[in-house]
C-alpha cells in the first residue's frame, strides 16, 4: 500500500498484512477502521520511526487504543 502520514505529501511504500477490520456499525460503538501489521523490513521500519515521531508522548499514555 502507499502510507500517507499527516500533511506530509511523500507517500510511503508500506508491504504488511491486514490484521484486523472494523465495520461501520460495529457492536460496542467500536470506531471503524483498520490495522495493519507491517513488515519486518527496512519500509516497514521507516514507517515506524515515522509514525512513532508523530505520535510523540502519546506513545507512553495509558489511554486506551484501537490497537492490538
Amino acid at each position: 500500500m502507499l502510507l500517507s502520514l499527516m500533511d506530509d505529501p511523500a507517500k510511503l511504500p508500506i508491504a504488511g498484512t491486514v490484521a484486523w477490520v472494523t465495520p461501520a456499525g460495529a457492536q460496542n460503538g467500536r470506531a471503524q477502521g483498520i490495522g495493519v501489521h507491517f513488515n519486518n523490513d527496512e519500509s516497514g521500519q521507516e514507517a515506524r520511526r515515522k509514525i512513532e515521531g508523530l505520535l510523540g508522548g502519546v506513545m507512553q499514555s495509558t489511554r486506551p487504543t484501537h490497537t492490538l
